[in-house]
């Protein structure tokens, strides 16, 4: 199984993401160190993950840095997007300050997304900016979170309000890892993927489609080309707009009505990939009806998020509730909210100019166009 290396470009630096397959040791265990040790800066590094990966990967990869000479912490937190909080960011700071870490330290997000989004902002924040290496073990966060320096924690009012653009110095992406991946997981993962394809390119939502049951199944080598796609996307974007201020705000294709979905229903009981699943569809059937897609493209994307495991219709929510989560999104801009919609499918573009109407209908109810 080939590995593959690419690069991102960024304005405070270039670095690698690392996609790999790697074979277990003798014990059972992956080698999560060799591939990240050049880019360890300084003699301390803390470790941080959660209660669910920590009895999987921790110890090898704890033991493998001890070896290579670091003085070396660990930091596991309750696992789960709501403790993706200032609580859990305290306790990441508490173990820097208690074991005297110094500016020249590393810090190693060993998780998923919310490990990787809080581990980026306390090194954004700890002595105003310090080293960090994200180690990916989620699809979702192999595909997108950990790839582009958005950083952060939720607050109880909106999702991801509070944080900073803060650029790993590598990305290591095992697709071992997924052997320990739970199947909501790892479902939650391709809504992402199918996002990059929905946006930016729809050869690839065919390749999906052509290789559906394979990645269902788990098959090493597509998995590890479609990470790799996915990766590219997500890397192409970012270099040409780190700060969001134009064509990244596509890769929130279905985060401003998925969003919406897990503030009101509560952090953690949509999967954020779940809720991501649903707001695409929304974005999707708004797009249909302003004109923009056929109703032949918004079911066959809808087919194939069913058969990848996916909900497309989101929980019942009063629609001025929506709205008002809506207007936290923060691609609200002088009091407007921005959408990202589809002018067909591989065509996302955002815009603050729509019916409101449309936008009213939608969330009222997309029941009668998901009939799958």
């Amino acid at each position: 199984m080939k590995n593959h290396e690419l690069i991102v470009h960024t304005q405070s630096h270039d670095y690698p993401i690392y996609i790999v397959a790697s074979e277990k040791n003798a014990d059972g265990q992956l080698d999560l160190a060799s591939p990240i040790l050049p880019f360890i800066k300084g003699h301390q590094v803390l470790i941080v993950t959660n209660e669910v990966v920590a009895p999987f990967y921790l110890q090898a990869l704890k033991d493998a840095l001890i070896k290579a000479d670091f003085a070396v912490e660990a930091c596991v937190l309750p696992d789960g997007e709501h403790h993706k909080n200032q609580d859990s960011i305290n306790r990441i700071y508490d173990a820097l300050l208690e074991h005297h870490f110094a500016r020249d330290c590393t810090l190693i997000a060993l998780g998923g997304g919310v490990i990787g989004d809080m581990v980026g902002f306390a090194a954004a924040s700890f002595m105003r900016g310090v080293n960090f290496i994200q180690v990916p073990t989620t699809l979702l966060a192999q595909v997108d979170s950990s790839v582009g320096g958005k950083t952060g924690i939720n607050h109880p009012r909106g999702k991801n309000m509070i944080g900073a653009f803060w650029q790993p110095v590598a990305v290591l992406a095992d697709m071992t890892t997924f052997d320990t991946l739970p199947a909501r997981e790892f479902a939650a993962g391709l809504a992402e993927v199918v996002k990059y394809a929905l946006i930016l390119d729809e050869a690839f939502l065919g390749w999906l489609e052509a290789n559906s049951d394979a990645i269902i199944a788990r098959d090493g080598a597509v998995l590890t080309e479609m990470v790799r796609r996915s990766c590219q996307f997500k890397a192409d974007v970012v270099a040409s707009d780190e700060r969001e201020s134009g064509i990244r705000a596509l890769l929130n294709f279905g985060h401003t009505f998925g969003h919406v979905i897990e503030t009101h229903q509560g952090y953690g009981v949509w999967l954020h990939g779940e809720a991501v699943s649903a707001g695409m569809m929304q974005a999707l059937v708004m797009s249909h009806k302003l004109g923009l897609v056929g109703r032949d493209e918004v079911m066959r994307v809808a087919k194939l998020l069913v058969k990848f495991g996916l909900p497309i219709k989101p929980p019942a929510i009063e629609v001025d509730v929506a709205l008002d989560l809506m207007g936290h999104d923060k691609k609200v801009q002088s009091g407007k909210l921005r959408l990202i919609l589809l002018d067909g499918i591989g065509k996302g573009f955002v815009t603050a100019d729509f019916a409101h109407e449309a936008l009213i209908e939608t969330l009222l109810s997309i029941d009668e166009y998901l009939q799958v």
